[in-house]
């Protein structure tokens, strides 16, 4: 153990990395950096044409806790891909003692303190399964917070995953529109484990969310997402007008309502079993009445307070 790290500390980070050769040294060294550093982080190349393996096999020439693997060829294309990628850095892990694994995209960089801080989150809260820092996107040559951002929900760019949460939810899982990473934690919350973004800790995303393809295509793809795990239409529609600032704005979100929309008229059944459908939107209507009940609340209690006031006159 390295100075400072306390039992049940210890993690494993799997990545993978598509022509990520402009982004990648920051996200290697960020992790040089951490004052906690991983037992191991497998680098895996899913079919890079530029100069990310060269990047990756520098390093992990040079760090022993590095391992760098490349994949030339494979029948997926985009999640599944990366998804495959990601499973075969996994099996590299079985020689490792660890307690926590992370996914890392190669695109980010963040503080020295990332990992150590969430880890001692963990250990804080044994009920808290998936923990992450929150996504920050350059915005006019400035680093701004991502507005979908929430502190109920981990990006996969910097998801960390207690072992026996990952374990048990069977890891990440490749989807035919994405979302692994929203999929893990429906299963992690159906388990009764906790997921909760820190927004003390920082991601630096420098490939915007979307950027590997088109955005009307991305936020179309994004809608089939969210219909095929089964997300209830009329939360699809509030997400939606919740999202309207994030580019392309409101035409954005209305591509996104299309891509759901378009699938739902299939009739395809969601993707994943029906327990699951029913428990995301027993949840999703939770919310939303959460979301109506509040502004209800606010008025009530400037009513009450100003009773009082005018009471007390």
């Amino acid at each position: 153990m390295q100075s400072g790290e306390t039992s049940g500390s210890q993690y494993v980070i799997v990545t993978a990395a598509h022509n990520e050769e402009a982004f990648l040294e920051r996200t290697i060294q960020s992790v040089l950096a951490q004052t906690v550093r991983p037992v191991r982080w497998v680098i895996v190349s899913d079919r890079s044409t530029d100069r990310t393996d060269s990047i990756a096999a520098s390093y992990a020439a040079k760090h022993d806790f590095i391992r760098f693997l490349r994949r030339d060829h494979s029948l997926n294309r985009g999640s599944a891909s990366k998804i495959t990628a990601l499973c075969e850095a996994i099996g590299q892990l079985a020689d490792c003692d660890y307690d926590f694994i992370a996914n890392l995209d190669g695109d980010v960089s963040f503080e020295p303190d990332y990992f150590v801080s969430l880890i001692r989150q963990f250990q804080e809260d044994p009920s808290l399964g998936i923990a992450g820092g929150v996504i920050y996107e350059p915005h006019k040559g400035v680093f701004r917070p991502r507005i979908s951002n929430t502190l109920r929900s981990v990006a996969h760019a910097g998801q960390v995953v207690r072992r026996t949460c990952y374990e048990q939810i069977g890891g990440w899982v490749a989807l035919e529109f994405g979302g692994e990473d929203w999929y893990a934690e429906i299963r992690a919350r159906k388990f009764g484990w906790r997921v909760a973004a820190s927004p003390e800790q920082k991601l630096l995303h420098y490939r915007p969310t979307g950027g590997a393809s088109p955005l009307f295509q991305h936020r179309f793809r994004e809608g089939k997402m969210d219909q095929s795990v089964g997300s209830h239409p009329v939360f699809e529609i509030a997400k939606c007008a919740r999202r309207v600032l994030e580019k392309p704005f409101l035409l954005g979100s209305l591509v996104r309502m299309g891509g759901f929309l378009s699938l739902h008229a299939t009739r395809k059944p969601p993707a994943i079993n029906p327990e699951l459908v029913r428990f995301l939107r027993k949840e999703q209507i939770g919310r939303i009445l959460g979301w109506i009940c509040q502004p209800v609340r606010h008025f009530s209690a400037l009513k009450v307070g100003r009773k009082e006031s005018e009471g007390r006159i």
